[in-house]
């Protein structure tokens, strides 16, 4: 995980389950939520939200996009590097 992503004044790249739950647990912290205050405001179970921070892998997208949208954050795609990829 990039030592930036605490500010998030930069994208940040998301490579495996587990860099979007260190991100997940680090700003949520920032934000002065526990795990339970996080489940509450989704409508979750907290056992969700151990799982999204411990990077489960099989966690169903919508809810973590949902997850996301409450923390403030968007999920941005685009190409690696130049742009070449697949071409």
């Amino acid at each position: 995980m990039p030592s930036n992503a605490s500010s998030l004044t930069e994208p940040v790249a998301i490579r495996q389950s587990e860099d979007l739950g260190h991100l997940v647990r680090q700003l949520r912290a920032e934000q002065g939520l526990l795990q339970i205050d996080l489940a509450g405001l989704a409508g979750t179970g907290n056992r969700f939200i151990v799982d999204l921070e411990r990077g489960k892998p099989t966690l169903q997208l919508q809810k973590v996009l949902y997850v996301l949208d409450l923390m403030g954050l968007e999920v941005v795609v685009k190409r690696k590097g130049d742009g070449r990829h697949g071409a």
